[in-house]
């Protein structure tokens, strides 16, 4: 197979993007598979996954769809390839090992790559405009299945995932609870005051109405979510096909 085109597009300006300095972004789009890969949500039979399969450290599902993990390496490759995964959206700041982009390439998953430093007193902040960018990626069901991870899917992606919860209506005991499982034993209370106050309305300001996922609490029974749809244009029905591969 011949090497992949470099398709990868980074801001090396983030302040040109309106993005904070501490900010990496970066997405590569995988070439256009040549042949057809198999539904998502079709069903798979047990004897799919062999007892040498290994999920990614920290591995769970948020919700439908989306997925969180510490940074995959090559043995979760096989386990990965089970979730059809549409997108992987990645919160490190260094580049993306070139291993994981070949895996990526030969199975036609786009990178999402909005790096940012750890939340660690008192020198670095996670930038509030880059978790904006990240939730509005999440948002997108086009994009879905998708896996968050940071190096060990605790910290930033707990930060991320929190936020998410936000906008999902969880109560702050519920999100806290969910971050600290994943982060013990060193969980950050700079974390946990980040997700507080981090304010969801840019987020809601940015996200595409017409495709949002199919979840109880971001539906058309929400009177924001019906006056952007209206507004746009959009067709309330939707379709899961959106999600699948």
């Amino acid at each position: 197979m011949s090497a992949p085109e470099d398709i990868t597009r980074s801001a090396e300006h983030p302040h040109e993007l309106g993005l904070s300095p501490l900010v990496s972004v970066s997405i590569m789009t995988p070439p256009i598979p040549t042949a057809p890969s198999k539904v998502f949500d079709e069903p798979m039979n047990p004897g799919e996954f062999p007892e040498d399969m290994h999920p990614p450290e920290n591995f769970a599902m948020v919700c439908p769809y989306i997925y969180r993990s510490g940074m995959p390496k090559k043995r979760n490759y096989p386990f990965l390839k089970k979730l059809r995964l549409k997108s992987i959206l990645t919160l490190i700041l260094e580049e993306y090992p070139q291993q994981n982009q070949i895996f990526l390439s030969h199975n036609g998953i786009r990178l999402f790559q909005f790096g940012v430093a750890g939340n660690k007193e008192p020198f670095a902040d996670i930038p509030e405009d880059v978790m904006c960018e990240a939730l509005v990626t999440l948002m997108d069901r086009r994009n879905h299945p998708i896996l968050i991870h940071c190096n060990k899917g605790k910290h930033r992606t707990g930060c991320l995932v929190g936020c998410l919860r936000k906008l999902q209506e969880w109560s702050n005991t519920s999100i806290f609870d969910e971050y600290r499982r994943y982060s013990a034993p060193k969980s950050r209370s700079m974390d946990q005051q980040f997700i507080e106050l981090f304010d969801v309305r840019p987020v809601l300001n940015k996200i595409d109405y017409c495709h949002l996922p199919h979840w109880p609490t971001i539906s058309d029974s929400a009177p924001y979510v019906r006056r952007h749809r209206i507004e746009h244009g959009c067709d309330n029905g939707g379709d899961e096909a959106d999600a699948t591969r």
